[in-house]
């Protein structure tokens, strides 16, 4: 009898990998329609920009696997039942006929990130892949404020905006800071040279600071100290950067402590602190909602993430309103299930990125929307699923740092 053949690993990467990811990014860039755009863009312009870069993400994908081969992950699965969900929500069109728009969005989204997850490994060319293309969107934030530093800074209350592409200030903040922590992360693992780090790092900190996003900030700091530590008790370089790092800490609560509190505070009395800035009045309001069994089990189908035109902020409350039940419990398990093979492989900087971008999507889910429709928190997913595969890099001794052009 002939022994069976092992499964061969996955080949390497094809150039047009970075284009598709990088189309897949723009597909799901924040849209905040302005008129102080440096070339005012229509709403309908948008959609027809991100609409048509996953259509040529998806064309692309196929071109590189025209046989559509796959290799299956819990992340990928978990992902198709999601839109199997979104479909079944959005049939009856009680959220409009723009449920049915967003359910193909996301469908095709999923097929595109099941076309091109053959090419998963563990070696981190994702990761740099993933932060080269976060690096092209901090860059055109930053060429915003340097053209016109006016509209750049028309956020609400001052903060920044993209100028060029009309990109919310809470996105500015989330790109900033998985920038930070990817680029950290892999300069501790030598993976990336100092200067490089240094290239990311600093004008990233500085445009997460002037987007005055605290939920960015929040899930930075959890996502590094998680990271960190897990890498702490086989890597020297991550014991250091622990300890500067609370050294800094220690420093920075002594010296610019109150500075800190007032960036913190961003202005707000107590009341709108407890209240999330208004979250939990329209949070309250959509659990206090009368529905249906079917309504509880699958929601309404997808919606543009507003409850009565106030916008629900939280990803979890938006997956029940639009996918119900069935819509929350298997966004949990993503997270449980990235986070659980995440524990249980071994330290290395794979690892600490997987778990980095794994808990600053959690932390983000709580005040952010996103983990129950296509967007860049499900490409960030896909990147630690990418990192948890099983793969040949495993066995090979980890390479010297490399030079990576990253532009913020």
């Amino acid at each position: 009898m002939t022994a069976p053949v092992p499964a061969a690993e996955p080949a390497d990467p094809p150039r047009l990998l970075p284009v598709v990811w990088g189309l897949l990014l723009v597909n799901v860039l924040g849209f905040l329609p302005s008129a102080g755009t440096v070339i005012p863009i229509p709403k309908a312009g948008g959609q027809v920009i991100t609409m048509g870069a996953l259509a040529v993400a998806f064309g692309l994908a196929l071109l590189m696997n025209p046989r559509i081969r796959v290799r299956p992950s819990a992340y990928l699965v978990l992902l198709a039942a999601l839109a199997l969900v979104a479909v079944a929500s959005s049939m009856l069109l009680e959220s409009g006929a723009g449920a049915l728009l967003r359910t193909a969005r996301l469908v095709v989204f999923v097929a595109t990130l099941w076309l091109i997850g053959c090419w998963w490994r563990p070696d981190l060319v994702l990761v740099r892949t993933h932060l080269r293309a976060i690096g092209g969107v901090l860059l055109v934030v930053l060429l915003g404020i340097v053209v016109t530093p006016g509209p750049a800074f028309s956020g609400p209350d001052g903060r920044l905006v993209g100028a060029l592409w009309p990109i919310p200030a809470p996105q500015v903040g989330q790109y900033c800071a998985v920038a930070i922590g990817l680029a950290v992360l892999l300069g501790i693992a030598g993976r990336l040279r100092g200067r490089d780090v240094l290239l990311v790092v600093a004008p990233a900190v500085v445009m997460l600071l002037l987007s005055h996003t605290r939920t960015a900030l929040a899930g930075l700091v959890a996502g590094l100290a998680v990271a960190v530590l897990s890498m702490v008790a086989s890597d020297g370089r991550a014991r250091r950067a622990l300890l500067g790092a609370a050294a800094v800490g220690l420093v920075g609560a002594v010296v610019v402590g109150d500075a800190v509190l007032t960036w913190l505070a961003r202005g707000q009395d107590a009341d709108e602190l407890v209240g999330l800035t208004g979250r939990q009045k329209v949070w309250d309001a959509l659990l206090a909602v009368d529905r249906t069994p079917r309504e509880q089990l699958l929601g309404i189908g997808l919606t543009d993430k507003s409850f009565r035109g106030l916008a629900i902020d939280s990803s979890w409350l938006s997956a029940y309103h639009e996918l119900g039940i069935l819509g929350v419990a298997i966004t949990a398990a993503m997270l449980l299930v990235l986070l659980g093979v995440a524990l249980l492989r071994p330290p290395g900087p794979a690892r600490a990125c997987a778990l980095f971008l794994v808990v600053y999507c959690a932390v983000a889910s709580y005040t952010e929307v996103g983990l129950s429709d296509a967007s860049a928190y499900l490409l960030h997913l896909a990147v630690a699923a990418s990192l948890l595969v099983p793969g040949p890099s495993r066995a090979v001794a980890p390479p010297g740092p490399v030079a990576v052009p990253v532009a913020p």
